[in-house]
């Protein structure tokens, strides 16, 4: 059992979308205009709130 999990976390790992820094910038930015909540934003692009905070809070495109 312990297999078929390592598999579909490795599966979901390799598969998970990688923001460049400029996508980064972009949706921040896009949140902090105030035109479209936060949330409607991390939706639409995929990510976590906390994603966003993160990002928003991060001094690199960490």
């Amino acid at each position: 059992m312990a297999k078929s999990k390592d598999v579909v976390k490795q599966i979901s790992k390799a598969t998970r979308r990688k923001f460049s820094a400029d996508e980064k910038i972009r949706i921040v930015l896009e949140g902090l205009r105030g035109e479209t909540p936060i949330s409607e934003v991390c939706r639409r692009e995929g990510i976590a709130v906390s994603v966003y905070y993160k990002w928003s809070k991060s001094d690199s495109s960490g």
